[in-house]
């Protein structure tokens, strides 16, 4: 059994878009705690829980780093956000 605890922390937010966003300010910002794993945010529906949507590509880049843009991004991976 593994001894890794997940933290589910609910953030309201009106729409997926604007969830998506936020959960990627956040994930971004959390980025300075070293216990943290940001690209595996995800977003849900409160009513529909299993169905979800990334916040990050999180596609692992060479030296195992972490894709930063938003999920479905275009173009190459990249630690670098695009605006």
């Amino acid at each position: 059994m593994s001894q890794r605890y997940v933290i589910h922390l609910p953030v309201v937010a009106t729409d997926l878009p604007a969830a998506q966003r936020l959960a990627r300010v956040i994930g971004r910002w959390m980025l300075v705690l070293p216990m943290t794993d940001p690209g595996e945010t995800i977003i849900s529906e409160e009513d529909h829980q299993l169905v979800r949507h990334r916040a990050f590509c999180d596609l692992r880049m060479a030296g195992g780093r972490r894709c930063l843009p938003h999920d479905g991004h275009d173009g190459d991976c990249s630690r670098r956000l695009r605006r």
